[in-house]
């Protein structure tokens, strides 16, 4: 038997890269004032990322310069309501999140493209003969739900390519799933009000970028690896909250890292290294989450990033 259609050549054998970052998480277990300082940064900062997310979304896509651009102008004004450093986290995230749904959308416009293109020749074909090099479906019923289906993807294509002519994606901060768990609230065996914690803690920030020429590798959220503390640098507007120098505030509680915390002490000793903090209402507790990158040879030293139940990461 001859065969038209050529195989796809294999790829050359080769050997994955080592990871080159690491996220460590813990727990902070916070008194009721540390989790009103916290819920009060976080939501202060979470309601300007969102306003930076919505108004970075409306410029569309923009070559490497104008970008630049945005991303200056927007920092420059978000700095007057928090910090240079808040300021900086916030618009690099909300680039990433902007580049990661246009990236999305490319993606889902090659599988509905591919999808439409199986479909429309398959439903070219009468039922049960081959039309071409489609084969049509096997009954008339079945060919007419595959029309059906077709119809709703090409509507779907038709709309990921206006928005990715316009630049425009759809990105929601706290997820998609969460925002429509609140049209279906009796099925998730929750209550409006127990949606409504969820929905707010999943929309603060609390995230600092690592600085390696800063003391612990981080000005504006800072973890000693001896002494076990957590201090955050106040955004402008609640620096009265303040219970050190500086405009800055140390949480009651240590944190300890129990995995890793070697190597998150030796980062944050000798390198930049990030924090997340983060806050999940049906536990008790919140957690923090370090990042950091290491290097591609055998020190083990990380370069970058950091979290958090309420959580801090590294």
């Amino acid at each position: 038997m001859s065969h038209t259609k050529t195989l796809r050549k294999m790829a050359a054998p080769f050997v994955v890269a080592p990871p080159g970052g690491a996220r460590v998480r813990t727990r902070l277990r916070v008194d009721d004032h540390d989790a009103q300082v916290l819920v009060a940064v976080g939501s202060h900062l979470g309601s300007l990322a969102s306003g930076d997310l919505a108004a970075r979304c409306k410029e569309g896509a923009l070559d490497p310069k104008k970008r630049a651009e945005s991303r200056r102008s927007r920092k420059q004004a978000l700095t007057k309501a928090s910090s240079s450093r808040w300021a900086g986290a916030i618009t690099r995230t909300t680039e990433d999140a902007y580049g990661l749904a246009m990236r999305n959308l490319k993606a889902e416009r090659v599988s509905l493209s591919t999808r439409t293109k199986k479909l429309a020749g398959r439903t070219k074909a009468p039922a049960g003969a081959k039309l071409g090099h489609y084969y049509g479906y096997s009954s008339p019923a079945e060919r007419w739900e595959k029309q059906r289906r077709l119809q709703v993807l090409s509507v779907r294509l038709k709309d990921v390519e206006a928005q990715l002519e316009a630049g425009t994606p759809s990105v929601c901060r706290g997820g998609k799933r969460l925002a429509r768990l609140r049209h279906n609230l009796c099925a998730a065996g929750q209550s409006e009000t127990e949606w409504r914690c969820g929905w707010e803690a999943s929309r603060w920030f609390i995230t600092a970028d690592g600085e390696k020429d800063k003391a612990w590798g981080n000005e504006t959220i800072r973890w000693h690896p001896i002494e076990h503390w957590v201090e955050l640098k106040l955004p402008a507007p609640l620096t009265h909250l303040a219970n050190r120098p500086h405009g800055r505030y140390r949480l009651s509680a240590p944190a300890t890292f129990t995995h890793r915390g070697d190597e998150v002490g030796a980062q944050a000793s000798g390198g930049a290294i990030r924090y997340d903090i983060s806050h999940d209402p049906k536990k008790a507790a919140g957690t923090s989450t370090p990042h950091g990158r290491r290097a591609l040879s055998p020190s083990p030293p990380w370069t970058s990033s950091g979290a958090g139940r309420w959580s801090p990461s590294t």
